[in-house]
């Protein structure tokens, strides 16, 4: 891609999209009636195939027992929004993987009325260049899911699972104003845990005595 292009990108506003809760309920009627694969989902996606992708995935995460596969998954997507790819891609042998489609619709029946509600909050407003807010948003995405699949605690990928899936639904929606509250809400979390790490590491050095020089 040339400089011209990428600069063109990177000024770019995203164009209208239907809301969440109508994309996915297309979702739900269009999907085959045994199995489904990641492929097809991207591709009935369309152009929002990484908001959406997100949202589904973020949802997944925040599901005892699922959280991880999940979460391994949301790495792709994020990886490849901060490099800047104009879609999703994942791995053929991951892709093309047949999946329940009764786990699909299941997670889609409970979501879309959630959806519908929460819309009436979220909506397209203060637009923002696409090129740079979908490499923030990717790069926010990331860092949660890391601390999603780090954490040891029970239940401690509730909040950041939730967290991306606001942040999904911020983007997928168009809403600069949610997106940017979302974002500094994920920021704020992790710095938190930051600090938290921080402190538990002075106190671990302050009990036994760790020094730079070694043991004392």
């Amino acid at each position: 891609m040339s400089q011209d292009a990428d600069v063109s990108e990177t000024h770019r506003t995203r164009p209208a999209f239907v809301a969440a809760s109508t994309l996915l309920q297309q979702l739900h009627d269009g999907a085959p009636a045994t199995c489904f694969t990641l492929e097809w989902l991207i591709t009935s996606l369309h152009d929002q195939s990484y908001g959406a992708t997100i949202l589904l995935f973020g949802i997944a995460a925040a599901v005892p027992g699922v959280s991880l596969p999940a979460g391994f998954l949301l790495l792709i997507p994020a990886l490849q929004m901060i490099v800047g790819r104009p879609s999703p891609a994942f791995p053929r042998w991951i892709a093309t993987r047949p999946l329940p489609t009764n786990k699909l619709s299941g997670a889609l029946n409970r979501a879309i009325p959630i959806l519908k509600v929460v819309e009436k909050a979220v909506r397209p407003r203060w637009p923002m260049p696409l090129g740079v807010i979908r490499r923030i948003v990717g790069l926010v995405v990331l860092l949660l899911t890391v601390r999603l699949l780090t954490n040891p605690l029970p239940a401690s990928n509730v909040l950041p699972a939730a967290l991306i899936s606001f942040i999904a639904l911020a983007y997928l929606e168009a809403d600069g104003l949610m997106l940017t509250i979302s974002l500094v809400a994920g920021l704020i979390m992790l710095t938190v845990d930051i600090k938290i790490l921080s402190d538990v590491a002075q106190e671990i050095v302050n009990r036994f005595g760790f020094q730079p020089g070694g043991l004392q």
